[in-house]
């Protein structure tokens, strides 16, 4: 299980819209730094390496180097652990209220 500062520093990494496209970008093959820098124009280089620092530090990305090219492979584990610990249990409570709501409500019709 994550500690609380690890916890803190995936949810940082995930507040941002940026990281979470890059994330989103490197679910589907991992992709080079170069390669992420044609697919988010609007950034330029170093913008796009200080959002790969943040997520590599939160342990949301493994890179690899090879030769002269950084290759940034999605670790999605962090983010099992994060549903693991939060989502799921919560969604289970939410779904049990709902349907104890329901329940509640067809037995007073």
């Amino acid at each position: 299980m994550s500690s609380d500062g690890e916890n803190d520093m995936i949810f940082k990494a995930l507040a941002a819209s940026t990281r979470r496209s890059i994330l989103d970008v490197l679910k589907d093959d991992p992709q080079t730094t170069g390669e992420l820098c044609t697919r988010f124009p609007a950034l330029d280089r170093c913008t796009v390496m200080q959002h790969l620092k943040v997520l590599e530090e939160a342990d949301l990305i493994i890179v690899r180097r090879e030769g002269r090219e950084r290759w940034n492979h999605l670790n999605p584990l962090p983010i099992k652990h994060i549903h693991d610990r939060w989502i799921g249990p919560y969604a289970a409570y939410a779904t049990e209220v709902l349907d104890r709501l329901k329940t509640d409500l067809e037995e007073t019709l």
